[in-house]
């Protein structure tokens, strides 16, 4: 993950590895988030307190971290996460003894909405307590969207009476310069509004597009090697789309889309849904149907060369994400069961995280694990029909069952449905290699 700081900030050169960096003008500082932990909480709730001895964080929630300041990331957002009951916001064995000291961060450390708010329960009970604890822990800016006057005035009351010295206020103006200084922002301060066209722009699509198709991960194609399901036929006389999410944009893109949390829908953006690449990649003489949640009997009455199921989780972010059965809501299951039942099937997996499959495994022919492709619904049809490979491995263990969870590699009770690091692949249907 780590990689797409040199896509944000460019490449760092081998001379300032390690220091706050930003190559020009078209380019843009990155945050590394959420320090730290965040992804290892109890019951994978926001929020919610990770239970971890010292060697469990540092193998499991820090590589990332170290990282991320090798390649130069300028900012690290802490997290509303707690640490064996420490808040992280209040952390400063975490945030200024190791982020900081060990690891030479010299960019600068900033919180999380509200962030120094949630120190204490309920948040905002003790305002002077959360900024003495917060700034003192090595919070270098403090994000305040609505109380920034009582911020700022008991910041000040506390520097001048000393409860925090003027030498951590150095600090963090200092960190906050030097990225900025970085950046070019002094001589430069205002964004280049030339860019702005290129939003959305085919140059654009087709990168997205790309990353689509070899984000994608095959999971299951076919009973056996030789007998593999995908890449399926493009010239096949009649074929069956379904599920909730083959003709919806919103679902597809997931939260942090538009609106805090994603939208159900075509109308939220633009863009090409599952179901509209589908119709666009097969011959023209193809008739696709499509229909949401058929039952088994209109499957097997309607004469379907095979059939892709495309089904998941609708959008979320944050705590409205947090669910503890992680299971396909309905009626993706029903329409797995009804469609692969009765017809040769696929089905693509929409979503932010693994999700329960293991009930339905053994009745789908070929499983994708698409996660949220976007707006780009042609990069799944890419790889689906053959015009390119499945080159996709998983980046992190799917779990047979929730109760499994959490499960890392090298754990005792390690005994997945598809492994950390898992991914078929296929070959393209014509001559030319395409990656």
């Amino acid at each position: 993950m780590t990689e797409i700081i040199s896509g944000l900030q460019g490449v760092v050169p081998a001379a300032d590895k390690g220091r706050p960096f930003v190559a020009g003008q078209k380019n843009v500082a990155a945050c590394a988030t959420h320090y730290v932990g965040d992804g290892g909480t109890t019951n994978g709730i926001d929020e919610n307190n990770t239970v971890t001895d010292w060697h469990g964080l540092l193998s499991i929630h820090m590589p990332g971290y170290h990282n991320s300041i090798i390649k130069g990331v300028s900012t690290v957002m802490i997290s509303y996460s707690s640490w064996n009951g420490i808040k992280m916001h209040a952390n400063r064995d975490l945030v200024t003894g190791f982020l900081k000291n060990k690891l030479k961060f010299r960019g600068f450390v900033i919180s999380d909405w509200q962030g120094i708010d949630r120190i204490t329960s309920p948040p905002h009970a003790n305002y002077s307590y959360s900024i003495q604890a917060g700034v003192s822990a090595g919070i270098d800016m403090i994000m305040v969207p609505y109380t920034y006057t009582e911020f700022i005035n008991e910041l000040t009351r506390q520097v001048k009476s000393k409860i925090i010295p003027m030498s951590r206020i150095d600090d963090a103006v200092s960190r906050i310069l030097r990225v900025k200084f970085t950046m070019g922002l002094f001589e430069h301060p205002l964004a280049d509004d030339s860019l702005v066209k290129q939003l959305g722009s085919q140059e654009h699509r087709e990168l997205a597009r790309e990353a689509v198709r070899k984000s994608l991960v095959l999971l299951k194609n076919g009973e056996s090697a030789d007998g593999p399901v995908l890449p399926l036929p493009k010239n096949a006389p009649k074929i069956l789309v379904a599920g909730s999410h083959a003709d919806n944009l919103g679902y597809q893109c997931g939260g942090w889309t538009i609106e805090w949390q994603g939208l159900s829908g075509n109308n939220l953006t633009s863009g090409t849904t599952i179901l509209k690449a589908i119709k666009d990649t097969v011959d023209r003489k193809t008739d696709v149907v499509y229909k949401e949640n058929p039952s088994a009997d209109f499957v097997k009455s309607g004469g379907f060369s095979y059939a892709v199921v495309v089904v998941g989780e609708p959008a979320y972010a944050e705590t409205f994400g947090d669910n503890l059965n992680l299971t396909i809501p309905d009626p993706g299951p029903a329409t797995i069961t009804n469609v692969c039942g009765s017809v040769k099937c696929v089905v693509i997996v929409i979503s932010g995280r693994p999700v329960v499959l293991q009930p339905y495994v053994s009745s789908i022919g070929a499983l994708v694990a698409a996660w949220l492709p976007g707006t780009e619904g042609q990069g799944v049809t890419d790889v689906l029909f053959g015009d390119y490979r499945f080159t996709g491995k998983l980046p992190r263990t799917w779990f047979k069952t929730v109760d499994q969870l959490p499960m890392n590699v090298g754990d005792a009770h390690y005994d997945p449905l598809f492994p950390f690091g898992f991914g078929l692949t296929t070959k393209p249907t014509h001559q030319q290699l395409r990656l």
